[in-house]
């Protein structure tokens, strides 16, 4: 198990996995959302290949309407 912070809050993942494996077990498979880990922006195209890391801070932000 590791723990991570998402948007602010510690989780527990029962395994290690990658930045897509988690998105879509934690229900974030909406194409648009953005996504920065320790602070950092990570392009869609990564999600796959970034293995998260015990500790590491994720944010999800949704686009919002309004004007």
């Amino acid at each position: 198990m590791i723990t991570i912070q998402l948007n602010g809050k510690k989780i527990q993942l029962l395994k290690e996995q990658s930045l897509s494996e988690a998105l879509i077990s934690l229900g974030y498979e909406s194409p648009h959302i953005a996504v920065a880990i320790n602070e950092v922006f990570i392009p869609r195209t990564h999600y796959v290949d970034y293995q998260l890391q015990e500790h590491d801070r994720i944010e999800i932000v949704s686009p919002m309407q309004g004007g």
